[in-house]
């Protein structure tokens, strides 16, 4: 805004008085955002949230490189090791169990598996309400 009409103590122009109102404008739909994000409770609690989560994550994220780094070097051999072997164990087992099983259960075995991917929808559906039907029997016990 000029202060050209305060200098000489006339009254304000048309254009100074446009000016003034929209500067008015603008400080008050400044003050309004700020009132209405103070008042916005709900965002404010989100934001909230978002800070403590994202702390909590970071103080895991610590917790978990701490404790990486106080496990010495024999407890990770010995778990790597613990790992290999039951990795290893886990292979000649499913082995043995492949050479003993008769070729007919292998075969329909086989079968039962492409059939169950092949219909993955119908067999999601199908655990979905024999779990419903489950649920419903422990509710209906328990009462």
């Amino acid at each position: 805004m000029t202060d050209k009409s305060q200098d000489n103590g006339s009254t304000p122009t048309p254009e100074e008085l446009r000016e003034q109102a929209e500067d008015t404008r603008e400080e008050l739909g400044e003050t309004v955002e700020a009132l209405a994000a103070k008042a916005d409770v709900k965002a404010q609690a989100k934001q909230k949230a978002a800070e403590v989560r994202s702390q909590v994550q970071g103080k895991a994220i610590g917790a978990l490189h701490m404790v990486q780094d106080k496990a010495s070097g024999p407890v990770r051999e010995k778990a790597a090791h613990a790992k290999q072997q039951l990795t290893e164990t886990t292979h000649v087992l499913g082995e043995r169990l492949q050479d003993r099983t008769p070729e007919a259960v292998r075969d329909k075995a086989d079968q039962a598996a492409q059939a169950a991917r092949s219909n993955r929808s119908l067999l999601m559906a199908a655990g979905a309400a024999l779990a419903a039907v489950f649920l419903l029997f422990r509710r209906r016990k328990n009462r």
